[in-house]
């Protein structure tokens, strides 16, 4: 199993928009991206994601953690 990268929440979204996730709307700093029947809320801010922080964002997703790393 990879190690997860050390990413900005802007990377993060790029890779869920190539994986075909939506923005949807804004509150705060909270993002909402939306896909099917799937949604993923990212903290955005100019810092990089924690691991856990990191880690959940992909399991909302439903992405694989490889998947999830090639679309960076």
């Amino acid at each position: 199993m990879p190690k997860l990268p050390r990413i900005k929440p802007r990377d993060a979204i790029k890779a869920l928009e190539r994986a075909g996730f939506v923005f949807m709307r804004q509150k705060g700093s909270h993002k909402l991206y939306m896909k099917e029947n799937s949604s993923v809320t990212i903290s955005y801010h100019n810092k990089n994601m924690k691991p856990k922080t990191l880690r959940s964002v992909i399991k909302q997703s439903g992405l694989e953690l490889e998947e999830f790393i090639d679309l960076l």
